[in-house]
């Protein structure tokens, strides 16, 4: 089978949805254009693919015309507010992202914070109006929502970058700086595995299955940022690199080196791959960790 065909649709179902759901009718005109500049500019919309693709593994049914849908693009629009917040003068200050001006060198600084608030107030708003008219009951739809709400604040994400910030200074160990990933990363990547197996109608079973998988590829993906962050392109990544070394952070290259670090990838992705040989038709999400694990951008 073509997975990466497959990859392709995903993202342009999910672009098509994205644009659908966060309409320039929603706000002020002037706003909206800023808000959809970070919000369309692409990216491989990893965290919504492992939502739609946990709910078609769980429920044998394609995630794109209903509610699941609607909880990946909630999703994304969480992801993206956090890039937006993430690469702000006060943080990261990054000046690119996905090959073009980060949202405050583009719009300003405030507006770029208050395009990060409205995607994150955008994303529960689609959970809580547009899920509830899909027909989704609504112990689903809550048991879901306060999943993602969890990932998304001072337990997960928020966390997450919280961590990061306090890494700055090359002060880290290998357990901070994991701990650390697992949040401000791996935190979304589980909270989208597992909210499509709730969607899915899956049990505790499955959704542990999913969370498994999930902490091994996000844990992966980061360390293969870490990697492309001293041996990338601009070109390739869309955005600054040594911009962490700049920042003077702890990452898993500084502390393992590329070739250890190229080696945990490897055996990572093998484990997550191992993780969801209990569902049926999982070729797709065995090929997209290791497609994740082997990338250059």
């Amino acid at each position: 089978m073509d997975y990466l065909s497959e990859f392709n649709s995903n993202i342009a179902h999910i672009n098509k949805s994205l644009d659908m759901y966060f309409r320039d009718s929603d706000m002020l005109e002037d706003f909206s254009r800023v808000v959809r500049y970070s919000l369309l500019a692409g990216g491989k919309r990893v965290r919504p693919m492992l939502l739609l693709e946990f709910y078609k593994l769980q429920s044998g049914m394609s995630g794109y015309g209903g509610g699941a849908m609607i909880f990946a693009c909630a999703v994304e629009m969480i992801h993206t507010y956090s890039l937006i917040h993430d690469d702000l003068p006060c943080m990261d200050n990054d000046d690119y992202r996905r090959g073009q001006l980060t949202s405050h060198k583009k719009f300003g600084e405030a507006r770029a914070v208050l395009a990060g608030d409205a995607l994150l107030n955008k994303a529960f708003e689609l959970i809580f109006t547009e899920a509830a008219g899909s027909g989704i009951p609504a112990e689903i739809i809550l048991e879901a929502g306060k999943v993602i709400s969890a990932a998304s604040g001072s337990r997960g994400m928020v966390g997450g970058q919280i961590l990061d910030m306090e890494n700055e200074g090359f002060s880290a160990g290998p357990q901070r700086v994991e701990i650390t990933s697992e949040l401000k990363t791996g935190a979304l990547f589980s909270a989208a595995c597992e909210c499509g197996v709730i969607l899915g109608g899956g049990g505790v079973q499955e959704r542990e299955a999913a969370k498994r998988y999930a902490r091994d590829t996000g844990l992966a993906f980061q360390i293969m940022d870490d990697i492309l962050n001293v041996e990338g392109t601009k070109e390739n990544m869309g955005k600054s690199i040594g911009s962490d070394k700049a920042n003077r952070k702890v990452t898993f290259v500084d502390i393992y080196g590329a070739a250890e670090c190229k080696s945990k990838v490897s055996q990572l992705t093998a484990s997550a791959q191992k993780a969801v040989s209990g569902f049926r038709d999982s070729g797709y999400a065995v090929w997209l960790s290791g497609f994740l694990s082997e990338r250059n951008r």
